[in-house]
């Protein structure tokens, strides 16, 4: 029996104090409280202050963290997405005592065993009940029967390691055996400065953590001292409070809408030229008529082309000129990012001169800005990996380009094998793979010899110049290069490669501390560049410097291909950045430091000779760029979690994933950990095969954990309404708005919505308020809250209403029954549990990681933390912290995931704990015989029904023999569906 069949005994939701509710805070009303809507305002708006509006800037912040995420809601890259990055966390000095109590900690539990660990916490609790019956101690009431608390209300769980008989470990799912490593030499010097990170940014963090406790420990306004002095905080919100009564107008949250103002820099050139001017300015339009040409002759093309050459927004133009867009087909384009997808389809449309939706569209998850009269579509790769599952054979498309193919995305190398099999069904669909200059030949290769055809970039000699000994500082190394380019070097910007947006702001800093320091240095204009930075300042990097004055541009990756800023002439190369890395014993996704690949570093040398010769400034010697770096950065399909990827070929009829080709095979601990993930979920059987609660996980575009709550709530729990607003909110950033000014008072403001059981529970809470109160932004805006993100959500949980729609599943609500809403939460989350250990911190009772409750959380000061809790992921930032967590019973645990839990009752000896173990695994046994024989009658039928096929055929002269004795030796060409010029 898989993990997920189990039913659930709700006779546990009154017997267990976990399932009791602990409420709001005294401020907070109650669930049967709540005002109803129609209510204009609610219990929360006794706020004090002035409102915090949300200007343009967070708002820009806000739609970068929506739209530079992957399509299963994952980080790309920089911070991004991160439910804690607007937090700071612990200081540096509390993570430092804690490290050393933790390794105190540790060392005496090597020294004991378990029982003698049991006989200490015995003999204590026998003192301290000696000294309280003689009064010679006194305790609070609650506190009194410690013996009853800790033997009879506390349940202990035994964990089971049952794994269904397709992962015994004998089986094969993939060539690649052994796991990929980050890094290609863990011993070598580039790898171990990975680990240790920049001294410099360690002691500037630390000095600003010292400074920040310095005016705290100085500023008496708001405290009893200020009130005698009479000193008065100062206000330092910047924007004028809503105007009340003033009519807010409904804003739409379509990208199309808000992409009417210019958001990225414009150069001289682009300002100059008309858009006619500029097209035929870019390579790739003087080449037009032989790329054609190519096109035409061969079904699979293989474009390789420099940034800026003009490949991404031209391709589709020159095949709609040219006809593929007849017929009602489309012209695809995916791509890797979002923001991409959707930035290229508005400048095509501009070109085109057409409205953004109508000829030219694109699509993305949860946002579809097309019509029926798009013939070209950009999109990103995984909104036509989902149009595979209706229609396998794209017949919708004419033509299909895969853009960026390099970049290597989890989805851009699943479609490449998916697209390969439709190729062979498909003669008239052609295919083009565009990407920069590295991997070129992996992609012909793996496309049978496609052509390649290389657009001609104007590019200039770079002199590449290497360390002479390794920098164990890279931000030290790379801000004493800048400035000896300066000094020394002639006229030209410099380009900086960094690995994220905390060594980006210390280099811009130390630059410009160490300059002044300089006997009358030249003027030099400092610029840092990161993903989660305000557009306007992102636009900067594009503005011509003034007269005498050197621009040093500090970026990230971003700016590797892109990016492409005109003037560069000196490229510094810090040799890392970071990479999202997939642990499979943790469960997590971490984003590391790690070497770059020597693909990468050559690109990033390349940035220096887009508008004249320059010079490439590596900071590592030539030995690490040979021997320490991998020629090309390692797939993400080989570093990364793939449950919904083989959620996803299993429900296209993948059923051995060693038969899919893959262009480079994940490793076999990946692929296994994806397995088990979803067989304890109950989306595969006890056989590997897809159960109906998997083919129903492949309707919803979310992760699978995700989609068993939706699922659940409405076919066994009715509570869909509640969970349908959950999951919305699960699905964009972070709806609590935290401005620096005011992080106290934000602060207050969220707890006021905490519902101290749970997280989940907490965001049902902000929705319903805000649904109370007319969805008003006004509203918002007093109690710190993003009024886009609450919309975005909105949007998100209208879809997920019509998906349900159209798999007929009913809409439901529990009412004010918050148990009901938590016993949903742990059947979908079971397999994410945890143990409390101590105060603020837990272990996962399947992996035992210790985690810890982040101080955000709801459950955070709740004062008598839960003994279990489940949540919706881990985030590693100083240590792994638990994102969204809910309190749990015990015994449902044990009811929902009885694969994995049983309750450990008082008095069993291990004989009787065997047998217990014993009949959990007889009673596997029995479900695999069951799955064993349903599978061989579903095959035995299934070629009884090709049987009978095959012998009508034969009767009426149409087998396969008789075709072959009437082809004879004539050779039949593949019919083409429709014809091109």
């Amino acid at each position: 029996m898989a993990g997920g069949d189990h039913s659930p005994k709700r006779r546990r939701l009154n017997d267990s104090r976990a399932a009791t509710p602990r409420g709001y805070r005294d401020e907070t009303p109650t669930w049967a409280q709540r005002p109803r809507p129609g209510k204009r305002d609610g219990p929360h708006d006794n706020f004090a202050g002035p409102e915090p509006n949300v200007d343009d800037v967070d708002a820009a912040a806000l739609d970068r963290d929506w739209y530079n995420t992957a399509e299963d809601g994952a980080a790309l890259g920089d911070e991004s997405h991160n439910p804690f990055g607007g937090v700071e966390d612990v200081t540096w000095a509390d993570q430092e005592r804690e490290r050393e109590l933790l390794a105190k900690k540790l060392a005496v539990r090597g020294r004991v065993n378990h029982k003698q660990l049991q006989r200490q916490q015995d003999a204590d609790a026998w003192e301290t009940n000696r000294m309280l019956a003689s009064s010679v101690a006194q305790t609070r009431e609650q506190f009194n029967n410690l013996d009853d608390d800790n033997d009879e209300t506390r349940v202990h769980l035994l964990i089971h390691d049952l794994r269904p008989p397709f992962l015994d470990g004998k089986t094969i799912f993939t060539t690649q055996k052994d796991p990929i490593s980050a890094v290609r030499d863990p011993q070598s010097d580039m790898a171990v400065f990975s680990r240790k990170g920049s001294k410099v940014v360690k002691e500037r963090r630390q000095q600003k953590e010292r400074q920040k406790q310095a005016q705290e420990a100085t500023n008496v306004a708001g405290t009893a001292l200020g009130n005698v002095m009479g000193v008065k905080e100062e206000d330092t919100d910047s924007a004028a409070p809503t105007a009340a009564g003033e009519e807010e107008k409904p804003q739409s949250n379509k990208f199309s809408d808000h992409f009417k103002k210019k958001q990225e820099g414009s150069s001289d050139f682009s300002n100059s030229k008309t858009l006619r001017e500029q097209r035929e300015y870019l390579p790739a339009f003087a080449v037009r008529e032989e790329l054609l040409r190519v096109i035409r002759d061969n079904q699979v093309t293989i474009v390789v082309g420099q940034t800026g050459s003009g490949k991404t927004t031209q391709l589709t133009q020159f095949l709609h000129e040219d006809g593929y867009a007849k017929g009602g087909q489309m012209i695809g384009c995916t791509q890797p990012r979002r923001v991409a997808a959707m930035s290229v389809a508005k400048r095509v449309s501009e070109e085109m001169e057409v409205p953004l939706g109508d000829l030219v569209g694109y699509a993305i998850r949860f946002e579809d800005c097309t019509s029926k009269n798009t013939t070209i579509k950009y999109m990103t790769d995984g909104v036509l990996l989902r149009e595979s599952l209706t229609n396998p054979d794209l017949d919708q498309y004419s033509c299909i380009i895969m853009d960026e193919a390099h970049e290597r995305a989890l989805n851009t190398d699943v479609l490449m094998g998916l697209i390969k099999k439709v190729l062979a069904r498909r003669r008239d669909l052609k295919l083009i793979v565009t990407s920069a200059t590295m991997n070129a030949s992996r992609f012909a290769q793996f496309y049978g010899g496609a052509p390649e055809f290389f657009i001609p970039g104007r590019t200039f000699p770079v002199d590449i110049q290497y360390s002479r000994s390794p920098c164990e500082d890279y931000v030290d190394s790379a801000v004493r290069q800048v400035l000896a380019i300066h000094v020394s070097q002639p006229k030209g910007d410099i380009l900086v490669f960094m690995t994220g947006q905390e060594d980006i702001e210390v280099t811009c800093e130390l630059v410009e501390e160490r300059l002044k320091q300089l006997n009358d240095p030249p003027k030099l204009s400092i610029l840092p560049i990161y993903s989660q930075m305000p557009a306007d300042l992102q636009a900067k990097i594009f503005d011509r410097a003034a007269p005498g004055v050197r621009k040093v541009i500090v970026a990230t990756n971003i700016a590797e291909t892109s990016l492409t800023v005109d003037g560069i002439m000196y490229v510094v190369d810090c040799g890392f950045s970071k990479l999202k890395v997939y642990n499979p014993k943790m469960g997590m996704d971490t984003l590391q430091i790690t070497p770059v690949s020597q693909a990468n570093a050559s690109q990033r040398a390349g940035r220096a000779g887009r508008t004249g010769p320059g010079k490439a400034f590596h900071l590592y010697t030539e030995r690490a760029f040979r021997d320490e770096f991998y020629i090309s950065t390692i797939p993400e399909i080989q570093r990364t979690n793939l449950a919904n990827t083989v959620l996803l070929l299993k429900s296209l009829g993948v059923k051995n994933l060693l038969d899919f080709d893959f262009m480079d095979p994940p490793p076999q601990d990946t692929i296994t950990t994806s397995l088990f993930d979803l067989w304890s979920l109950g989306a595969l059987d006890n056989l590997g095969e897809l159960t109906d609660l998997g083919w129903q996980m492949t309707s919803f575009p979310m992760d699978p954990s995700l989609a068993k709550l939706v699922i659940t709530s409405a076919t066994t729990y009715g509570c869909s309404e509640e969970m349908l607003t959950i999951v919305s909110m699960l699905s964009v950033p972070s709806v609590f708005y935290r401005p620096k000014e005011r992080l106290e008072e934000s602060d207050a403001a969220r707890e006021k919505f905490f519902v101290h059981d749970s997280d989940h529970l907490t965001l049902l809470t902000v929705y319903q308020q805000w649904a109370a109160n007319g969805y008003r932004d006004g509203w918002c805006t007093k109690h710190f809250l993003h009024p886009k993100a609450l919309r975005r959500a909105q949007e998100i949980r209208n879809q997920l209403v019509d998906i349900m729609g159209s798999n007929k599943m009913p809409l439901a609500s529990c009412g004010y029954d918050t148990d009901v809403v938590r016993l949903c939460i742990c059947a979908g989350y079971y397999h994410q549990a945890a143990k409390r250990r101590g105060l603020g911190e837990y272990v996962n009772l399947r992996t035992s990681v210790a985690v810890q409750l982040h101080p955000t959380s709801a459950l955070y000061n709740s004062g008598d933390p839960p003994d279990y809790v489940v949540y919706h992921e881990l985030i590693l930032t100083s240590r792994e912290y638990m994102s969204c967590v809910t309190a749990v019973d015990a015994h449902w645990l044990a009811d929902l995931g009885g694969v994995f839990y049983s309750v450990k009752e008082k008095g069993i000896h291990g004989g009787q704990r065997r047998e217990i173990e014993y009949s959990k695994r007889a009673e596997l046994e029995r479900g695999i015989a069951a799955d064993r024989a349903r599978q061989q009658a579903l095959e035995e039928r299934e070629k009884e029904r090709n049987g009978t096929a095959a012998r009508k055929e034969t009767a009426a002269g149409t087998g396969p023999a008789k075709k072959a004795a009437n082809k004879g030796s004539a050779v039949v060409k593949p019919v083409i569906k429709g014809r091109r010029r």
